[in-house]
């Protein structure tokens, strides 16, 4: 018993000293990165009547702006501020489609803000401003976009010229003329339904995402989309490529994960998605880091409504 005293007083007298590699040190260096934020599915121009969805959205020309302006604002204070410490080689701006509300549909024709082609003229200066904003922030800015289905300018989906026939299209490439003299920016503008965007050692897959039908069932939209993605990996493959990670948008449904990033909307629950009885989610977008030989390491959403500076 005296020998087990004994032995408890000498440990207790012990000063324990911490393991070497366990106590945080002072980086040498700020930890490089690259952010990819996704812009998509803003139905610029559509009006919500907060009225008709129970008082849980709203939206319009006004509406949009604000959220547009607090995009801009929160990738800035979310990368600089919540994630102090990092220096970002540059940042991927990936444009995801359905950037207009379009006038594909009857309803939308007489609710919509505007015209389709009024609406393209007001609009591409204020996307070019968001993204001059993000170049002037972060330097260097790579813009990747496609076609989503509503800007599109015929009744049905085209195969054929599928690109050449949206708005989407035509606005990137607007949005590459502006920029052309611009040292900061680069572009990716594709003919057909995907873009690649290789950021270190990761490849990235842009796809609007209404290639997918179905996802009513229980498992929700989640496994048509990897049908999709299985699909897509399984062509890529065929010709000696690969990605990483799909990026769509079109589902209004921010899920992110490392293979798959779906984004969420800027426009909100709308009339559509308030009679068929879908979830309610915040607007918002996809926001990503990648780090070299890591790929992604972090995701968040960036929130974009401010009810109170949005009046409503």
């Amino acid at each position: 018993m005296q020998r087990a005293l004994t032995f408890v007083e000498h440990v207790e007298s012990q000063h324990l000293q911490p393991i070497e590699w366990a106590m945080p040190k002072k980086p040498s260096r700020k930890a490089s990165a690259t952010l990819m934020l996704m812009l998509s599915d803003l139905h610029l121009d559509e009006v919500v009547e907060p009225a008709e969805v129970d008082g849980l959205n709203a939206y319009n020309r006004a509406i949009a702006r604000i959220r547009l302006e607090r995009w801009c604002a929160n990738v800035v204070k979310l990368s600089r501020h919540y994630l102090a410490g990092m220096k970002y080689d540059g940042c991927v701006v990936m444009l995801g489609g359905d950037i207009f509300s379009g006038d594909i549909h009857e309803e939308l024709q007489q609710t919509n803000e505007d015209t389709m082609l009024s609406s393209f003229l007001y609009w591409c200066e204020h996307i070019a401003s968001a993204l001059d904003l993000i170049a002037g922030e972060f330097k260097h800015v790579h813009v990747a976009g496609v076609a989503g289905n509503h800007g599109r300018t015929t009744r049905k989906p085209r195969m054929k010229m599928r690109a050449r026939t949206n708005f989407d299209w035509l606005l990137c490439k607007q949005l590459e003329r502006f920029f052309k003299d611009d040292k900061r920016f680069t572009f990716n503008i594709p003919e057909g339904t995907d873009a690649i965007v290789q950021v270190y050692d990761s490849t990235h897959l842009l796809s609007h995402g209404d290639q997918v039908s179905g996802g009513g069932g229980i498992g929700g939209i989640y496994p048509p989309i990897m049908r999709m993605r299985a699909r897509k990996a399984q062509r890529f493959l065929a010709t000696g490529q690969t990605f990483d990670t799909l990026w769509i948008g079109h589902w209004h449904q921010y899920m992110p994960s490392p293979s798959l990033v779906v984004n969420g909307s800027m426009k909100g629950i709308d009339e559509y998605a308030y009679v068929n009885n879908f979830g309610f989610e915040q607007p918002q977008q996809a926001f990503a880091i990648v780090a070299p030989n890591k790929g992604i390491t972090l995701h968040a959403p960036i929130f974009c409504d401010d009810r109170k500076k949005e009046g409503w």
